[in-house]
C-alpha cells in the first residue's frame, strides 16, 4: 500500500493514540521513512517521531516513548540507539501496516 510522509505532505494526526510497539533500528525506520520530525508533539517525552499516511486515509506515528534525552537527561539513551518504538493510529491495523513496511525495508 502507498503511503506518504510527514518529509512530502501535510499530515494530521489528530485523534490518534498507542496502538501497539516494534522493535527496530533507528537506522531502518529513517530508511522506510525518512528523516524523523525533531520537534515533539507530546511535551518532553519522546526524541523522534515519523507521520505516515496511507492512501486510504489511515494515519500513523511512529515515536519513541520516555526512553530517550529529552525525558531522562543525561540518562537518557541516545535516538540511534533507540530499539523499541510505539506506533499510534486511529485503529490496531495501523500497526500490522507499519511492521510489513519495515519488514521490506533492507
Amino acid at each position: 500500500m502507498k503511503f506518504s510522509t510527514h518529509n512530502n505532505r501535510k499530515i494530521k494526526i489528530t485523534g490518534t493514540c498507542f496502538q501497539g510497539e516494534i522493535i527496530s533500528s533507528f537506522q531502518k525506520l529513517v530508511d522506510a521513512f525518512g528523516q524523523p520530525l525533531k520537534s515533539d508533539f507530546i511535551c518532553y517525552k519522546s526524541d523522534a517521531e515519523w507521520w505516515v499516511k496511507f492512501e486510504d486515509g489511515k494515519v500513523a506515528t511512529i515515536y519513541n516513548w520516555k526512553d530517550g534525552k529529552n525525558y531522562l537527561g543525561k540518562d537518557g539513551m541516545k535516538t540511534e540507539e533507540i530499539m523499541n518504538w510505539h506506533i499510534g493510529g486511529r485503529d490496531k491495523a495501523i500497526v500490522e501496516r507499519i511492521i510489513s513496511i519495515l519488514e521490506k525495508t533492507k
